[in-house]
């Protein structure tokens, strides 16, 4: 695999996260209510908490992708 495969895989793998999380992000304000009947049906929780749990793991699955996709495509931007 070539520097430039490995670059773009990297460029397509954070597009497509970005989407992902954009998504969840869009869905979560959308349709917060809805998605909280939903999950209350299997767990007894408040809003603020389905929200904490919700807000933590947005920051997580961000920090997930920035550091495996755009941390190492920048360095084989910079590196090329």
């Amino acid at each position: 695999m070539t520097t430039e495969t490995l670059r773009d895989m990297l460029l397509w793998c954070f597009i497509i996260n970005a989407g992902f999380l954009l998504y969840w992000f869009v869905m979560f304000w959308l349709a917060h209510d809805w998605i909280y009947r939903l999950h209350g049906r299997w767990f007894k929780m408040s809003v603020e908490t389905f929200d904490a749990i919700h807000f933590t793991g947005m920051a997580i699955y961000k920090l997930g992708f920035i550091m495996l996709n755009l941390v190492p495509y920048l360095a084989l931007l910079i590196v090329s």
